[in-house]
């Protein structure tokens, strides 16, 4: 019969978030003083470490980067064997060691000459770590959540939620957009969810536009162009946007059997005002909703004014999805 391994599991948990909790207490001035060094730096963030907080310090880097603020990393021990060159004048250190006595503090004299500031992410504050460093966002003496209690778990847990309580205060004081965020993430599926729907929809020869009094022969004609998503924006006399055509219209009238409906007006037969519309700068992931919840293809893009400017298809999101390159309109 498989053991139940359930509350062994629950134990661990209960240990992890009893040293978060402890730590987020033990937040004090420092903190606040880490946040602006690094919101203030000019040059990169350079995050350093061995072991298990070095793997927790590349985690850190990446967060870093990733919310706008320029970091690499740095092995403590390579460091020594000339990756010191990676630091100038102009950057900020975070040096992660639960002990403070790791090889991280054979660095700390070396900083030192270089002038530029420290921050400590530690579990000693008395540490040598601690003693070089300009802030120090104290872990605190955890219980380490390993059976035998010498693995980094809870420990590493904690390094982790600080980096992110740190960059993430950062990223806040940024403000930035979705669009700022998607520009550091092109290959992701976030980065391609926050795109905005002008970096997708087509446009130029591939946006089909008819005057609402044409016949439907007509519309199609213009819809039926190279590049098409099979739909047609019908717009009135002022170039505004007052209806819509697509090829599931025209096998509905197909399947009624109005063949004569080829020479009407198509005013008679496009959705009128449709309600399913978006603007340039509108995300594409909120298109996407468009599409979901009214169950349709396309979906036309317009300006402020009303007036048509592109057209997104269902192809267009999927494309986006996969990460494919969009096709550009050479004229658009």
């Amino acid at each position: 019969m498989p053991m139940d391994h359930l509350e062994e599991a629950r134990g661990i948990i209960r240990l992890e978030v009893a040293a978060l909790k402890a730590m987020q207490e033990r937040l004090g001035p420092d903190f606040n003083r880490a946040v602006e060094l690094i919101y203030n730096c000019k040059g990169r963030v350079v995050v350093t470490g061995v072991g298990k907080a070095g793997l927790v310090g590349q985690k850190v880097s990446a967060t870093l980067a990733s919310t706008g603020t320029p970091s690499h990393w740095m092995h403590a021990v390579e460091a020594r064997h000339g990756d010191l060159g990676r630091v100038r004048p102009d950057d900020v250190v975070l040096a992660l060691s639960n002990s403070g006595e790791t090889e991280v503090a054979q660095l700390l004299p070396a900083l030192k000459k270089l002038n530029v500031p420290i921050i400590a992410i530690t579990g000693d504050p008395k540490s040598t770590l601690a003693r070089y460093a300009d802030a120090v966002l104290d872990i605190g003496e955890v219980e380490e959540a390993c059976p035998l209690g010498l693995a980094p778990s809870s420990s590493t847990t904690a390094m982790v939620v600080m980096g992110d309580a740190l960059a993430l205060t950062v990223f806040r004081m940024r403000k930035w957009q979705p669009e700022d965020y998607a520009f550091y993430h092109p290959g992701g599926e976030l980065g391609r969810r926050l795109m905005k729907v002008k970096e997708v929809m087509r446009k130029g020869a591939r946006n089909p536009v008819a005057a609402a009094d044409v016949t439907l022969r007509q519309a199609l004609a213009v819809m039926s162009g190279e590049g098409s998503p099979g739909a047609v924006s019908l717009v009135d006399e002022d170039g505004r946007l007052v209806g819509f055509f697509t090829d599931g219209d025209l096998r509905r009238l197909m399947r009624d059997g109005d063949a004569e409906a080829l020479d009407r007006p198509v005013s008679d037969v496009m959705t009128r005002d449709p309600r399913a519309i978006i603007t340039a700068e509108s995300l594409v992931a909120e298109a996407y909703r468009l599409l979901r919840d009214f169950r349709i293809d396309q979906v036309p893009v317009v300006d402020e004014g009303g007036r048509p400017v592109g057209i997104l298809d269902v192809q267009d999101w999927l494309d986006v999805e996969r990460g494919a390159d969009m096709p550009q309109d050479p004229t658009g």
